[in-house]
């Protein structure tokens, strides 16, 4: 027992030693790794310190080399004094144990060491692996973000390139515009400047003159005093340059006398070739109207310049002004100018204006097309003039221009002026080679005249939208113009509603008055810039004396003949038909129909705003209506029941109200009736249905007189497919409100038979049967029942009216022959009763 306790006590001192030796070894070794990370830190912090102090200090290699090597002499001898004290350390905490276990031990501890070195590098490689995965993952996801950023940075940068592109090219537009109008004012200011410096070159004319004479006296005076003084040379030196400078002076006032002519007899300052915009300061109009009845010679270049620039200024002065208000007010101003004379001017005039003012070219477009039905070398020479202009922006890419003279091409084919081809022609070469620019001008130009080429040319339109979906699928353009040709399919779907061609206040022209000009984009133009010069006109006076002519014949104006006194008899005679015709002039008629216009307004918002037929009727009644006005008010009720979605029997009861009420209405709806029939064919389907069931009301509470029925014939060849609507839906309705029993009564009636023959016709079986076959197809065969029956006897009847004609012939002929021999009529009569007899057998053969 005591060797089992020792044991088992000799055995837990082992465990105990053994837990307290891992314990020991483990501080020794958590101590030991403290110590060597001192170590290299002072290592490290060493090693710092001396390249720090060799920056700073900058000592020999030669000393650092050794100062190095001493410090790992010291630091190796460190390490080796705490190896002993290591094995110092290992032999006193295992003290009492043999070699053997000693070695043991460490083996063991060397194998947990190297196990616990696998366990870290695993867990250190397997961190490693992870922060590497990490790493990738990052850089990854970096990569990502940089390429989003990169993406979205140029995005921006794109929008931004065209942002700047676009506002690059509203200052370009801007610019241009503004150039255009400093060249504008520079040549205004040029020509004001050539102006003044004219006026000052004919004043210092005359100073110069007086100048140069005074020159010469003093060059006299001193001449003389210089042959006083003995100076001959220098005398004769001053009089050779006088010579030279009168001679100088003499030669310029020859060239600018042989230059600008005078005008004769006239109080005029300056010279009429300076006059205007081409060579004058302003002058006023009054001063400008004084000096033309100054001139005395109508027919002079001078007078000719003057009346060109007041042409000229007036022309400017109309178009500037005109707008789709007062066009019609200008339009006779514009004619009473003399346009053939001007018609370069007036062309120059409407597309400077055209392009200064692009929002009224439909306007310009309008103002042409009138005066082009009047003058057609206007309109033809303005159609080349603006083509011209149009084929030269095109080739200088600019856009401004090429807008402006497509939008007025657009509205001259809108306004038949221009004949549809040379639409087709252009959108052919802007679409030939598509870029942004050509396909933004194209649709541009579809939407403006789109209306009109799909009336007129509609295959041709379809091909160009076949175009316009070609470029779209291709791609190759900006958003932004796909955006457009997007928008323009749109448009097209809504049938271009909010896109007329014609405004109906800018629509002056009919259309059989109009001349349409064909122009092609390939022919050669010649745009006759030399009407816009003024050129002196050897008959001048006789065209002028045409204009006015045909100026009277345009204006409707008549000339006034003046006649010369006869007489006191006769200027009484004159006085008192003067004063009957004022009298008669002071007599106004109303040829506006207002009144008129403003009854039917009543009567119509009478109606509507009405609850029921009966207050209706009593406001109705309320009117005050003039004599022959009482047919207003039955097509007014009868047009506010044709208007309606479906029919209300309001309006029934309404007409059926007034025609109780006085016998004038009725006659006046049964006028409306004769009159709806008439023109049954221009009714819509829903429109003819109201009408029927209204007039169907007023037959079937006989508020109407059956005899309307007369106006109606049913054969094929008298009605059309609405009248056959019409009759359908009448019938029908009556049959609904009378029943069929009632309806075919009251067409039976004997008394009314003679207005029923039209629609139940009984003179030719095809129209018999026709009838017949149309009230069975609306379900109505029943009201032909006689006629049926007439069908069916019309065979025998036939026989009858043919007996009875041979009949008459032998009655004829037996009053014609002798009656003497009583047997032999006997006989005949015998015979003719045999006859009669035979006759009658006969068919009741037929019958069995």
């Amino acid at each position: 027992m005591n060797g089992r306790s020792e044991e088992r006590r000799s055995d837990s001192e082992e465990e105990e030693g053994q837990f307290i030796r891992n314990r020991e070894e483990r501080e020794d070794s958590r101590k030991r790794r403290g110590r060597d990370e001192d170590s290299k830190r002072d290592r490290r912090g060493a090693e710092e310190e001396d390249r720090r102090r060799i920056k700073d200090r900058g000592e020999d290699s030669e000393d650092e080399v050794d100062r190095k090597r001493n410090r790992d002499k010291d630091r190796s001898e460190r390490d080796g004094d705490i190896v002993k004290e290591r094995d110092r350390d290992n032999r006193r905490r295992h003290k009492g144990s043999s070699d053997e276990e000693i070695r043991d031990r460490e083996r063991r501890h060397r194998v947990d060491r190297d196990g616990g070195n696998e366990k870290e590098k695993d867990h250190r490689r397997r961190y490693k692996d992870d922060s590497e995965e990490d790493d990738r993952k990052r850089n990854r996801d970096r990569r990502y973000r940089d390429r989003d950023d990169d993406n979205e940075k140029e995005r921006d940068r794109r929008g931004r390139y065209k942002d700047d592109l676009e506002e690059e090219f509203d200052r370009k537009r801007d610019r241009n515009g503004d150039r255009r109008h400093r060249v504008d004012d520079r040549d205004g200011d040029n020509e004001k400047e050539r102006d003044r410096r004219g006026d000052n070159d004919r004043r210092g004319n005359g100073e110069r003159r007086h100048r140069d004479g005074d020159n010469e006296k003093e060059r006299d005076r001193r001449g003389d005093d210089d042959d006083r003084r003995g100076n001959g040379e220098r005398r004769q030196r001053v009089e050779k340059n006088g010579d030279n400078e009168r001679e100088e002076i003499r030669k310029k006032e020859e060239g600018r006398g042989g230059a600008i002519p005078a005008i004769p007899a006239s109080g005029i300052n300056g010279d009429a070739s300076t006059l205007g915009k081409s060579g004058g300061v302003y002058i006023p109009p009054f001063k400008l109207a004084r000096m033309m009845r100054e001139v005395d010679d109508k027919s002079s270049p001078e007078y000719q310049r003057l009346t060109w620039d007041a042409l000229r200024k007036s022309i400017n002065g109309l178009v500037n002004k005109v707008n789709a208000i007062n066009i019609t007010n200008i339009i006779p101003e514009l004619f009473s100018e003399n346009l053939v004379r001007g018609r370069g001017l007036f062309c120059r005039s409407c597309m400077k204006s055209q392009m200064a003012s692009p929002g009224f070219t439909d306007v310009f477009a309008a103002m042409v097309a009138v005066v082009n039905t009047k003058f057609p070398q206007v309109g033809d020479l303005l159609l080349k003039r603006i083509v011209l202009q149009l084929k030269r922006a095109y080739k200088r890419n600019d856009k401004p221009q090429l807008l402006a003279a497509v939008k007025f091409v657009a509205h001259l084919v809108n306004q038949q002026v221009a004949h549809e081809i040379i639409a087709l022609e252009l959108l052919t070469v802007l679409l030939e080679k598509p870029t942004d620019d050509s396909v933004e001008v194209a649709v541009g130009f579809v939407t403006e005249c789109g209306s009109t080429l799909q009336d007129l040319t509609p295959k041709g339109l379809h091909g160009i939208f076949e175009r316009f979906r070609g470029i779209l699928h291709e791609g190759e353009i900006d958003k932004r113009v796909q955006f457009l040709i997007e928008g323009l399919f749109a448009i097209r779907k809504a049938k271009f509603q909010g896109y007329p061609a014609v405004r109906p206040e800018l629509d002056l022209v009919e259309q059989e008055d109009q001349l349409t000009h064909e122009i092609s984009l390939d022919e050669e133009i010649d745009p006759e810039t030399s009407l816009d010069i003024f050129k002196p006109d050897p008959n001048y006076m006789e065209n002028e004396k045409r204009y006015e002519e045909l100026k009277k014949t345009l204006l409707g104006e008549e000339e006034k003949e003046s006649e010369g006194e006869e007489g006191s008899d006769d200027e009484s005679d004159e006085d008192g038909e003067s004063d009957e015709e004022n009298e008669e002039s002071m007599q106004i008629k109303d040829e506006t129909e207002t009144n008129l216009v403003n009854l039917r307004r009543t009567i119509y918002l009478t109606i509507m705003s009405s609850v029921d037929f009966e207050e209706a009727g009593h406001k109705l009644l309320k009117i005050h209506l003039e004599p022959g006005q009482e047919m207003e008010l039955c097509i007014m009720l009868l047009e506010c029941c044709s208007q309606e979605r479906t029919y209300l029997r309001y309006y029934g009861l309404l007409g059926q109200r007034f025609c109780m009420i006085n016998k004038v209405h009725q006659e006046n709806f049964e006028k409306c009736f004769v009159q709806q029939y008439s023109m049954i064919h221009r009714l819509e389907t829903n429109k003819l249905r109201n009408v029927a069931k209204f007039f169907a009301h007023l037959l079937g509470t006989f508020a109407l007189p059956w005899n309307v029925l007369s106006y109606i014939r049913l054969t094929e060849e008298d009605t059309t497919s609405s009248s056959r609507i019409f009759i359908k839906i009448l019938f029908q309705e009556l049959s609904e409100h009378l029943g069929i029993r009632l309806l075919n009564e009251r067409l039976n009636d004997p008394t009314m038979q003679e207005f029923f023959e039209s629609i139940f016709p009984k003179d030719n079986p095809k129209n018999t049967r026709f009838c017949i076959n149309f009230f069975t197809s609306i379900g109505l065969g029943g009201l032909t029942e006689n006629l049926r029956e007439h069908l069916k006897n019309m065979p025998r009847m036939i026989m009858q009216q043919q007996k009875q004609v041979s009949d008459s012939d032998s009655d004829n002929e037996s009053g014609n022959s002798s009656s003497s021999d009583s047997g032999t009529s006997s006989e005949s009569e015998s015979d003719s009763a045999s006859s009669d007899e035979s006759d009658r057998k006969r068919r009741k053969r037929r019958r069995k």
